[in-house]
């Protein structure tokens, strides 16, 4: 076993990490919402790793569609049509919104975004793109660019050019101020609109917004901001990309985090849930206006692996899956649950300052002082800063526990399928770890 480590740590890099010092989970195996360590340890995986293993782990349905398909044919290049592709591409259609129609098959979200970017810039002739400075959407170059999360800034010198970033509609911490999540929203579209003015709406290909926040803090849209974002892009013609890569297939209560807003984006990005994780896989989704425009013209966009046929075979399963279990509703109905748990836990602890949620997306964030919002760990934090936040993160894992600590915030995104027994085991953990943050309340 200690040869697994070593073997890992000697031959291989970890993301986001200074590479000394580290200490990975041995991972043995792992089933529904538990993985397993070579010690026989088990923890609750209660962020669904990253916000993508939707259905849970180890369900060999999974497994079997793969293996047929392996059977029949592994690859082929993406100018060859194949059943497991066609099928795909007619049940995302079914399950978008709108006249979203026709899809472009990637290996995950950061490629979706790449190509979704390159499509807005060929489609419109355009060249700038607006996104959300507290936002995430992958850790190539050009989808690290369009992202506002700090992570970049180690090779932003040489950022993607004409990314233009706008504040977020965070009504806890509203930058104007508002007394309500609604007067925030309506003032972050004023700003929306006067940057677009600014930068000159001629130039803006698109808007980029997540469907629904996730890793930057769950930040909850105000009710009437998706429309109107809709409005502003119709007025000067530009796309509206939506990123559903952490946000959809049931994630949070719907198919789709946009599905809460009524609104049909021109270009869905899509990875993640839609195979939960079992294979890589990501999607460009666009509407039958823009697919048209290139029965005509040509699709400068391409990549080896687009439409692997393995991987589409587990994403068809795994959207079975998802339809059979009633995934959704029940991912809306144990968000609720989760929502009145939390509720009573503010109670208990002075840190806790907010809780964020929508289905089983959600973001405790903690707070040194409730009045003054000071957080217990800054945004962006210099290891000096991360005391709390490393202490919350060991006590977490110490009890059996994994799922995503970042600065300030708890994230609790199990799987679907979780019970009501395992959502009470794992926010008895945050709990206990919360009780850290506590002290440090002034």
């Amino acid at each position: 076993m200690d040869n697994i480590i070593k073997n890992n740590l000697d031959y291989t890099l970890f993301s986001w990490s200074k590479q000394s010092g580290l200490n990975p989970i041995n991972a043995s195996h792992a089933k529904g919402s538990y993985i397993y360590d070579r010690d026989g340890k088990k923890y609750l995986d209660f962020s669904s790793q990253l916000m993508n293993v939707n259905i849970g782990h180890g369900n060999q349905r999974i497994t079997e569609a793969v293996a047929k398909q392996m059977q029949e044919l592994s690859y082929v290049y993406p100018g060859m049509a194949t059943d497991v592709r066609g099928r795909l591409g007619k049940k995302i259609a079914e399950l978008t919104p709108g006249n979203l129609t026709k899809s472009f098959f990637t290996l995950g979200g950061a490629e979706a975004i790449e190509n979704a970017i390159k499509l807005a810039r060929i489609y419109t002739g355009r060249h700038k793109i607006i996104s959300h400075y507290r936002s995430y959407h992958g850790a190539t170059y050009g989808a690290a660019s369009v992202g506002g999360d700090p992570r970049k800034f180690a090779i932003d010198s040489q950022a993607m050019p004409n990314v233009v970033h706008v504040e977020n509609p965070y009504a806890y911490r509203c930058p104007w101020n508002s007394s309500s999540i609604e007067e925030c929203g309506e003032r972050a579209l004023a700003h929306l609109e006067r940057v677009i003015n600014f930068e000159n709406p001629d130039s803006v290909a698109a808007i980029l917004f997540e469907g629904e926040s996730g890793s930057s803090g769950c930040i909850k849209y105000p009710p009437m901001y998706f429309k109107k974002v809709r409005e502003i892009c119709d007025k000067y013609g530009i796309l509206l990309i939506d990123d559903e890569t952490m946000s959809g297939f049931g994630r949070t209560g719907k198919m789709f985090g946009i599905d809460h807003h009524n609104v049909t984006p021109d270009i869905m990005v899509m990875a993640k849930g839609l195979t939960s994780g079992y294979l890589p896989l990501g999607a460009m989704v666009v509407t039958d206006t823009i697919a048209n425009y290139f029965n005509d013209n040509p699709l400068a966009l391409g990549l080896t692996y687009s439409a692997h046929p393995v991987s589409c075979a587990a994403a068809l399963e795994n959207l079975k899956i998802i339809e059979e279990e009633g995934l959704v509703d029940k991912a809306a109905k144990m968000g609720l649950y989760i929502e009145a748990e939390v509720e009573k836990l503010k109670a208990k602890h002075p840190s806790i300052g907010d809780f964020r949620n929508t289905g089983l997306l959600g973001c405790i964030e903690l707070v040194k002082n409730k009045e003054t919002k000071e957080p217990t760990t800054p945004w962006n934090a210099k290891p000096q800063d991360m005391e709390a936040t490393n202490k919350m993160a060991a006590k977490i894992r110490e009890l059996g526990m994994f799922t995503f600590v970042r600065w300030n915030w708890i994230f609790i995104a199990p799987p679907l399928n979780v019970s009501k027994e395992e959502v009470d085991e794992g926010l008895q953990i945050i709990s206990q770890a919360i009780s850290i943050a506590d002290q440090y309340c002034n």
